[in-house]
């Protein structure tokens, strides 16, 4: 068993404008400490996976910071879509490259900006989960018990165990409204869906030969252009015909062959700044500052100012992110909605903000 690991890190993190843009998006941030989410993510696989065996899917416009983020990783293995087509295409292309080099590959599938603290026991979980999926054939997830009634999370609920830790997937549910995602915490038996995938090549290929046969078609296609100069010509061209459809909804949520090992350690996909604020360390008055700011009767709210001193004065729950270019001052309750600032920007064309 040879494992291979592919990160998914083509995402714009939209909900953390002004500090995440296009050439560096969420993945690329310091949030929580010296290294960038990404480089995080990465270094969580040491003696896990190989440098050389890591593969990287982002884009042409990130490519560049992505390979001075992680200069051990070799540049050939940065692999750059044309665009996005969500997470079917973007593990199908992986797949086949590492598929081209070792037919015995596990291949364990990230995505580039979570947060996870117990580094040894995540360590432990995908070494189970590779064993697993390498033996018994299958498509194996991580579930994370849930904590709360997050609605911002998609649930997998589980059937009888199969091994130690190893559980039937029963049935996959996408983002509930609050009433129903209290009923799942209540129900003992969902976990929060974390995005992460283990597998061997030749198992995620056979599926998606049975659910996604315009897919697999395309990836076949592709791969007899492996090392050939016109590689992303093909990868283009293929993009250009298939449907944007994710991995969860493509495969995941139709094949027998899905597993879930129960992920026991501290995990968040950090989806909005309020995720930010929740995951820092505040004062006693429940703030956490990053800059140079001064904060009078003010109490619960996360401000990042490190182009200038900003002073806050009897505010509340507030989030206010200063850049060079651009100052956002928003509700916590309403964190998610900053996207809606991005598609304002890209209707007016606002490109120098993006």
């Amino acid at each position: 068993m040879v494992i291979y690991a592919v990160i998914m890190a083509g995402g714009v993190g939209s909900r953390f404008w002004p500090s995440s843009r296009e050439k560096t998006p969420k993945q690329l941030l310091n949030m929580f400490g010296e290294n960038s989410l990404i480089k995080d993510t990465v270094t969580r696989l040491k003696g896990v996976v190989k440098n050389e065996n890591i593969y990287v899917v982002t884009n042409n416009v990130q490519k560049p910071e992505i390979v001075k983020h992680l200069p051990f990783i070799p540049e050939m293995n940065i692999v750059a879509e044309p665009f996005g087509r969500n997470t079917a295409a973007c593990i199908g292309l992986s797949t086949i490259i590492i598929n081209d080099k070792s037919e015995d590959a596990v291949i364990v599938t990230l995505p580039a900006d979570h947060l996870i603290t117990d580094v040894e026991k995540f360590r432990e979980t995908i070494l189970t989960a590779a064993e697993y999926a390498y033996k018994n054939d299958s498509l194996v997830t991580i579930g994370i018990s849930p904590t709360r009634p997050e609605t911002g999370y998609g649930y997998i609920q589980i059937d009888k165990p199969v091994d130690e830790n190893v559980f039937k997937v029963k049935t996959f549910a996408e983002k509930p409204n609050y009433e129903t995602a209290v009923l799942f915490l209540k129900s003992g038996d969902f976990y929060w869906n974390s995005g992460m995938f283990i597998w061997k090549a030749s198992t995620i290929l056979n599926e998606f030969k049975k659910f996604m046969p315009e897919l697999y078609e395309g990836l076949e296609e592709i791969q007899t252009r492996i090392g050939a100069k016109d590689f992303y010509e093909k990868v283009a061209h293929i993009y250009g015909l298939l449907k944007n459809i994710s991995i969860d909804y493509g495969v995941m949520e139709k094949t027998s062959k899905a597993y879930i090992i129960k992920g026991e350690f501290d995990w968040s996909d950090v989806g909005s700044w309020e995720a930010v604020y929740e995951l820092s360390i505040k004062d006693r008055a429940g703030n956490c500052v990053v800059g140079d700011s001064y904060l009078i009767n003010t109490e619960n709210s996360y401000v990042d100012s490190q182009n200038k001193f900003t002073a806050v004065i009897g505010a509340s729950r507030l989030i206010i992110i200063d850049t060079k270019d651009a100052l956002l001052i928003c509700d916590r309750d309403r964190a998610q909605e900053v996207k809606l600032v991005v598609d304002y920007l890209k209707l007016n064309k606002r490109n120098e903000l993006l």
